[in-house]
């Protein structure tokens, strides 16, 4: 069997979480109390240059690399084994149904047989990985199984990317699946715990913003749209003068002019308000559901001051900024005033760490 590590198994020592996306490297290492409760160890974040990654591609590979070396040091982590993940573009998944009570060894062959079916490629050219979801809910007897597979040149680039830095990759896993690992902790405080609850989660990247529509442990929907907060430091620089490098240093400093409120940040947000009601208007018309019970933020853009007033108007339905870690204690040595305003870049760093304590 080809292996993309160990995508869905459990991990119990130590493990970083780190993602790296086309603005920033993130790490999250999280532990827990005598009492068995979370605890956020450490978390740090680096910025990188843009073009660095772009679409999920490692462009410049050793800048990339020193700026996880940067985010380690920063952390002050003595962890070596990490979680990282692939963006979903570059991954192919497809859930099927095998007989139950095969070995494992029968369940690889089959899994090969079948994945041969759906990779546009060789099977010499991909890593390949399949985790049992439990009994299938069709056919009696049977169990479902998920298969999980990406070109091996995607799992080298981020290996290396960990191997450069010094630490041992234990985990490949998926963007949107480590986001809604982390997600799922949070939709849990929701009223009813969130049950049957329609929950749209949207995370504002860089250069892209991500959609998933889910319900308990379904995913109904997902949608890539090329909108984020890049967009933001474009219009800073447009209006002002400043350089790209001068503009995204004030955005996240708040140094910017008096009026930058009224001239830039509010269109914006009107404009993003508006992409979101779009993006839920492709999911009402894609599906015979017409509304939304929860909206979630998560991103570096999800913090803008009347981002989630803006979304309630333009689309009637509740909005609120994720913060991943919630409900978990915090160690000494994290800066708590800092994460309470970069909380939300952090939900799929969370979900990789998560993959320390749970399936």
């Amino acid at each position: 069997m080809i292996s993309l590590g160990s995508l869905f198994s459990r991990e119990t020592a130590p493990l970083l979480g780190i993602d790296v996306s086309s603005s920033s490297v993130k790490l999250v290492e999280l532990g827990r109390s005598r009492s068995g409760d979370l605890v956020l160890e450490r978390c740090a974040i680096e910025p990188l240059e843009r073009g660095w990654v772009t679409e999920g591609n490692i462009e410049k590979f050793d800048e990339v690399a020193e700026a996880v070396r940067r985010v380690v040091r920063k952390s002050g982590s003595k962890t070596k084994n990490v979680a990282l993940a692939l963006p979903a573009s570059a991954v192919i998944t497809k859930k099927i149904i095998l007989p139950g009570g095969l070995s494992d060894k029968e369940l690889e062959v089959q899994v090969e047989s079948e994945a041969n079916q759906y990779m546009p490629f060789s099977l010499d050219e991909v890593s390949l990985d399949f985790c049992v979801i439990g009994p299938s809910a069709t056919s009696t007897g049977d169990v479902e199984v998920l298969i999980a597979a990406s070109r091996k040149e995607k799992v080298s680039d981020r290996q290396g990317l960990a191997e450069a830095a010094g630490l041992k990759p234990v985990i490949m896993d998926v963007e949107s699946y480590a986001s809604r690992m982390a997600a799922s902790r949070v939709i849990e405080t929701l009223p009813n715990q969130g049950v049957d609850s329609l929950v749209a989660l949207f995370e504002l990247g860089a250069m892209t913003t991500s959609m998933q529509v889910m319900r308990n442990e379904d995913v109904l929907y997902e949608r890539d749209q090329a909108f984020g907060g890049a967009q933001l430091t474009q219009l800073i620089v447009r209006q002002y003068g400043f350089s790209l490098d001068e503009a995204e240093a004030k955005k996240r400093s708040g140094d910017l002019p008096e009026d930058y409120r009224s001239a830039v940040l509010g269109p914006f947000i009107d404009s993003m308000s508006q992409e979101i009601a779009r993006a839920l208007q492709f999911f009402f018309t894609s599906t015979p559901h017409n509304k939304i019970d929860h909206i979630l933020l998560a991103g570096g853009s999800a913090s803008l001051p009347g981002l989630t007033e803006a979304i309630t108007h333009q689309t009637s339905f509740s909005c609120m900024v994720i913060n991943p870690f919630d409900a978990m204690d915090v160690a000494p040595t994290v800066h708590v005033r800092k994460i309470s305003r970069e909380a939300p870049s952090y939900l799929t760093s969370t979900g990789l760490a998560l993959r320390r304590f749970y399936q």
